[in-house]
């Protein structure tokens, strides 16, 4: 297997770590786990198997720096890392009030709000064909979320907690794409796990200790941790290197599909005809963005 077939596993996979959580989170919910004790298990478990993988394999690997600067790009990491965290507990409080298969389109709208980011902290040029692509993704949310259908009962806290779940979410995607990429792939992961960590304690803080359950720490915490907050970070960090940021985030799309269909055979949801047709549309503007042309690829 060459390298490049590699890479597109590499983040395929975890792509599709990603998309099975919320699933499993209201899986979890619906037999009596509060979404606080999962959120924190999570992190928690996160935040010590990484730990352990940076003290075994990048302590030796650091080349000699600034000190100094090193500290400050750690403690940006840490910063940055609260996007992560709050994304996680918008996108579980949502998942509470809307079906898993809305919660995840309405997360995956940083697809546009990365273009906005773009322009407002790199000034970029936004590109005809980036506009284009942006309003198909919105055209294929109001689709895939329902709100064509005459009988869809919308609520709108779901759909608020969705959204400020994707602009965290975007966060997220600046920070782990540009924040200190010279320090090692644990120790980078770790520092924004511990980020998230630390807000999912202060966004949730009682309710963790109300709904201390050590069987749901063992049990969910371990398998949250290691589909969310382990395996995809190292899985992204070896494959989008080699196989490029445009192809990267057209299979990184791949969440949505599979957050959709884990949820139809596990929760049972109905996903709609409109339904299907608007992620659609969002997975063809994903590679309409980000596909260069055959001028630029050769």
């Amino acid at each position: 297997m060459n390298n490049h077939l590699k890479g597109v596993l590499y983040v395929g996979v975890g792509a599709a770590s990603y998309g099975i959580l919320a699933t499993f989170v209201k899986f979890a919910n619906n037999n009596g786990s509060g979404t606080a004790g999962l959120a924190f298990a999570q992190y928690f478990v996160g935040v010590v198997v990484l730990s352990l993988l940076s003290f075994l394999f990048s302590k030796k690997n650091v080349a000699p720096t600034d000190k100094k600067q090193t500290r400050k790009n750690k403690l940006k990491l840490v910063a940055f890392g609260s996007f992560l965290g709050l994304t996680s507990s918008f996108y579980y409080l949502s998942i509470q009030y809307i079906p898993v298969s809305v919660g995840i389109i309405l997360l995956m709208q940083t697809i546009w709000m990365g273009v906005v980011l773009e322009f407002f902290i790199k000034r970029h040029l936004v590109t005809q064909k980036k506009i284009i692509g942006a309003i198909a993704v919105i055209i294929g949310t109001l689709l895939a979320a329902k709100i064509f259908e005459v009988d869809a009962a919308l609520n709108f806290k779901g759909l608020a907690f969705g959204l400020l779940a994707a602009i965290c979410y975007t966060g997220t995607l600046y920070a782990t794409s540009s924040i200190a990429l010279e320090l090692p792939l644990f120790t980078r992961s770790k520092y924004l796990i511990f980020g998230g960590l630390m807000v999912t304690m202060l966004f949730w803080n009682v309710q963790i200790i109300n709904e201390f359950d050590w069987w749901v720490y063992l049990k969910w915490g371990a398998f949250l941790g290691f589909f969310g907050t382990i395996l995809p970070p190292i899985l992204f960090n070896k494959g989008i290197p080699v196989i490029g940021t445009g192809l990267g985030s057209i299979i990184s799309a791949l969440e949505i599909p599979i957050s959709v269909m884990s949820a139809y055979f596990i929760l049972q949801e109905e996903i709609s005809s409109l339904q299907w047709l608007g992620i659609l549309i969002i997975l063809i503007s994903v590679v309409y963005i980000n596909l260069k042309p055959k001028a630029e690829r050769s």
